[in-house]
C-alpha cells in the first residue's frame, strides 16, 4: 500500500478539515493556480496533520497560533513511526510549512514554527536515463514502426521525439495544444508546475515527426467529423477516438517502446526527460540554461545532472583505466 493510501490510520480519529486549511486550499487553486493533483496532495497531507493534532491535543484542544516546533517534530515522528518513507515525511513537512507561511503572511499566526524544523535527510538517487546509444536505438525502433503509417505508430514517434528533444514532463506534453506549437520557429510553449509557462526549442527530428503526425491527426479528425464522438480539436496528442490522450495512455505507449531498449530497467517517460538533461550537460550546456529548459524553480534540482555526468565518467574510467 502506498503512503498516500494509508491515510488516516485506525487509531487516529478522522476529523473535518479546519476552516483555515479549506481557505488555504482555495488560495492554492485560485491565486497560485496549482493543479488539482497538487492541491489533492496538500489536502491529504494537511488532513493527516490536523487529524494527528486532534488525537494528541483533543479536537478543540489546540490553536494554530499556540503550536510550536515541538508539535511539528512530534508530527514528523508520528509519520516515521507509521513507516512512511523519508521522502513522504519531507513532503508532509513541506505542506505544513507552506500552510503556516500562508497563515503568517495573512497575519493569522505570529510565527511559522515549521520554519525551524529540519527536513529528513534524503538519499540522493541518480535518475534512470538512456545513454546516447540507447537513445538512438529507441528512436530508430520507433521510426521503423512509424513506417507502417499507422496513426498510433506515427503519433508515438512524435511523442518520443518531443520528450527527448525538449525534456518535457508527461503532464506538459499531454497539455500541449495546437496553438502552442510553432513548427516554423521550431519551438513549443509548455505549462509546467504551478502553471508556469516557458518556451522550449524543438529539434529537427522532433519537428519532422510532428509534421508527419499532424497529417495523420487531421485525417483522423476528418474521419470523426460525422461521428457521435466529440474530438478534442485543440489538443495535439489524440487517442484513436479523438480525445486528448490520458497520462496512463501516454505512459503505456512510451514504456512499450522503451522495453525494446531495456525491458527490465524500469524506464518511463521521465527517463526521457532525465536523458535529455544528462546529454545536454554532457555536451557542455550551461547548467542555468538546462534549468530554464527543464522549468526547474531551483538550480539545486538541476545539479543532480552534474552528479549523473560525474558518475558516468567514473564508470568509463573504471572500465578503461588499467589501474582503476
Amino acid at each position: 500500500m502506498s503512503d498516500e493510501a494509508a491515510l488516516p490510520h485506525a487509531d487516529v480519529p478522522d476529523t473535518a478539515l479546519p476552516a483555515e486549511i479549506d481557505e488555504f486550499l482555495v488560495h492554492l487553486a485560485k491565486e497560485r493556480d496549482l493543479s488539482p493533483n497538487t492541491i489533492s496532495a496538500y489536502r491529504r497531507d494537511l488532513r493527516e496533520f490536523s487529524t494527528w493534532l486532534a488525537s494528541t491535543h483533543g479536537i478543540d484542544g489546540w490553536q494554530w497560533n499556540a503550536l510550536g516546533r515541538t508539535d511539528i517534530r512530534g508530527f514528523m515522528a508520528h509519520c516515521t513511526r507509521r513507516g512512511l518513507a523519508k521522502r513522504s515525511v519531507a513532503r508532509q513537512l513541506s505542506a505544513v510549512r507552506s500552510f503556516y507561511r500562508w497563515m503568517h503572511r495573512d497575519e493569522r499566526v505570529d510565527v511559522n514554527p515549521a520554519r525551524a524544523v529540519k527536513s529528513p535527510r534524503l538519499p540522493r538517487t541518480l535518475p534512470a536515463y538512456l545513454d546516447k546509444r540507447q537513445a538512438d536505438t529507441l528512436l530508430e525502433h520507433a521510426a521503423t514502426r512509424a513506417q507502417s503509417l499507422e496513426f498510433t505508430d506515427v503519433r508515438n514517434l512524435a511523442m518520443l521525439e518531443l520528450f527527448y528533444s525538449s525534456g518535457l514532463r508527461l503532464s506538459e506534453l499531454r497539455g500541449i495544444d495546437l496553438a502552442d506549437l510553432d513548427l516554423v520557429a521550431q519551438q513549443v510553449k509548455v505549462r509546467g508546475k504551478g502553471r508556469k509557462e516557458r518556451i522550449v526549442p524543438l529539434g529537427d527530428h522532433a519537428q519532422r515527426a510532428l509534421r508527419n503526425y499532424l497529417v495523420k491527426r487531421d485525417a483522423l479528425l476528418a474521419k470523426l467529423k460525422d461521428s457521435a464522438t466529440k474530438p478534442a480539436r485543440g489538443a495535439v496528442f489524440l487517442s484513436e477516438r479523438g480525445g486528448r490522450m490520458s497520462p496512463r495512455a501516454i505512459q503505456h505507449a512510451v514504456v512499450q517502446l522503451l522495453s525494446a531498449v531495456d525491458e527490465g530497467a524500469g524506464l518511463s517517460t521521465h527517463s526521457l526527460r532525465h536523458s535529455f538533461a544528462t546529454h545536454m550537460v554532457d555536451g557542455g550546456a550551461d547548467l542555468r540554461a538546462v534549468q530554464e529548459l527543464l522549468g526547474h524553480a531551483s538550480i539545486s534540482t538541476t545539479q543532480i545532472y552534474t552528479h549523473t555526468s560525474v558518475e558516468r565518467l567514473k564508470k568509463v574510467y573504471r572500465q578503461a583505466h588499467p589501474r582503476a
